[in-house]
C-alpha cells in the first residue's frame, strides 16, 4: 500500500512538472535560417496544436500553419518552431499577431557565413516522433549568440505563486486531518480493539464451559 501511494505521488508531481514545463515560456538564441507555410493535417497530435488564427474559419480538419526554421546558437542543432495564433485560449498568451511575427522572422534570416541572431521566445516541446513544434510567441534580434537571456521574472512568479498555494492547501489539510480524520480513525481502532476483546472474552467463556463438560 505505501509503494502505491508513493507511485501515485511521484506521477502526480511529473504530471505537474510537465504541465509547466510545457505552459510557460522559454527562450532560445538561435540564428533563423528560413521561414515557410504548410499545409497540416490533423490528427492524434491534433492536441499539441493552437486553435485556428483569430478570425479564421476553424472548422476544418487541415489549415495552413506557418512555421520558422533555425539553428540553435548553443549547440548549432536545427529547431523548428510553429507560429500560430493562440488567441483567447490555452495557454494564455493572447497571441493574434502570428503573420507579423512571421514577417519578422523572415526579415532576421541569415547564413552560416553572414550569421544573426535573435531570442525566440517559445512555450511547448519539440519531438520528431510525434511531429511536435513549439509555438513561437516573440523573436527579438540580439548582438550575439552569447547574449544575454534575461531574468525570467513571469515563470519565477507563477511558480512561486503555485507553492504558495500548494502550501496553503497542505496546511489546511493537515489541520482538517488532524482534528477531524485523526480523531475518528483512533475512535475506529478503539472501538475495534474493544470488540475484538469482547470477543476473546466470550471466547474464553466457552472454552471454560466446554472443560467443565470435559472434566464430567
Amino acid at each position: 500500500m505505501r509503494y502505491i501511494k508513493w507511485v501515485l505521488i511521484i506521477t502526480f508531481w511529473v504530471l505537474v512538472a510537465s504541465f509547466f514545463h510545457y505552459t510557460l515560456p522559454q527562450k532560445d538564441i538561435v540564428r533563423i535560417t528560413d521561414t515557410y507555410e504548410k499545409r497540416i493535417d490533423f490528427g492524434e497530435n491534433s492536441i499539441f496544436w493552437a486553435t485556428a488564427d483569430v478570425g479564421s474559419d476553424g472548422t476544418t480538419a487541415n489549415r495552413d500553419v506557418f512555421f520558422i526554421q533555425s539553428r540553435q546558437a548553443s549547440n548549432d542543432r536545427v529547431m523548428v518552431y510553429r507560429n500560430e495564433d493562440t488567441g483567447w485560449g490555452w495557454p494564455p498568451y493572447l497571441k493574434f499577431d502570428t503573420s507579423n511575427l512571421q514577417a519578422e522572422a523572415a526579415d532576421a534570416k541569415s547564413t552560416a557565413a553572414a550569421p544573426q541572431y535573435a531570442i525566440v521566445k517559445h512555450y511547448g516541446w519539440r519531438n520528431e516522433f510525434l511531429s511536435i513544434f513549439p509555438n513561437a510567441i516573440s523573436v527579438t534580434p540580439v548582438d550575439g549568440p552569447n547574449a544575454s537571456k534575461g531574468i525570467p521574472v513571469l515563470n519565477i512568479f507563477i511558480l512561486l505563486l503555485f507553492a504558495m498555494v500548494v502550501y496553503f492547501i497542505w496546511v489546511r489539510w493537515r489541520r482538517f486531518r488532524m482534528a477531524r480524520i485523526d480523531p475518528a480513525l483512533e475512535e475506529m481502532q478503539d472501538n475495534w480493539d474493544a470488540a475484538g476483546d469482547a470477543v476473546s472474552e466470550r471466547g474464553g467463556r466457552v472454552r471454560r464451559w466446554i472443560n467443565t463438560w470435559r472434566a464430567k
